[in-house]
């Protein structure tokens, strides 16, 4: 009986998947992707010496570095369209995964003054642990709105809801972000570093 019990679960955890919550999450997360795409494409250069000096990648293939932001802000309008949104939460989660493993490979060979950068424009923080953990939980975020979700007529309620939802979830991430690379241990700002 695995098979009654598995599918007993999913249709309980599916129903109490509301709409307005996956249209929260995705409007926050492409705020997320637009504002770093936009980021990377304020300033190209820099974050073409900024891809290289991770060296994750062959010379070649770090000439394309200006495909992350392009993927980005695809992901950004994806996670927006409806019809799109199960593939952009997919190249979404991706990103945020090679975003962390290009980290936490430098981190264990020791780079430790690497730029993340994922700060301000003009601000240079060092790579850290808890920004691998954050792009995991961020990705699995993505990955969890891949679930079906219950669908309903939306409301007013919904709308402001979804509206007010994404701006504290954009401020609070921003927040906590700013938070951890202050006092996370192993946490530094880079003067002149890529």
């Amino acid at each position: 009986m695995p098979g009654y019990y598995t599918r007993r679960w999913f249709m309980m955890y599916r129903a109490m998947i509301d709409p307005a919550i996956g249209a929260l999450l995705a409007g926050a997360f492409a705020l997320l992707f637009i504002g770093a795409a936009l980021q990377k494409l304020r300033s190209p250069e820099r974050f073409a010496e900024l891809f290289r000096a991770y060296r994750v990648v062959p010379d070649g293939v770090a000439r394309l570095s200006w495909l992350v932001p392009v993927l980005e802000l695809t992901t950004g309008a994806g996670l927006l369209a409806g019809g799109s949104r199960a593939g952009a939460c997919a190249v979404g989660a991706a990103l945020l995964l090679s975003y962390a493993a290009a980290m936490a490979i430098n981190l264990q060979r020791g780079r430790r003054d690497l730029a993340c950068g994922c700060g301000a424009p003009g601000e240079r923080r060092a790579i850290a642990e808890w920004m691998v953990w954050r792009n995991l939980l961020l990705a699995a975020v993505l990955a969890a709105m891949l679930l079906p979700w219950r669908t309903r007529a939306m409301t007013g309620a919904d709308a402001l809801t979804i509206g007010a939802g994404t701006a504290v979830a954009a401020l609070l991430y921003m927040s906590v972000d700013r938070l951890l690379g202050r006092v996370a241990p192993g946490n530094a700002l880079l003067r002149g570093a890529p």
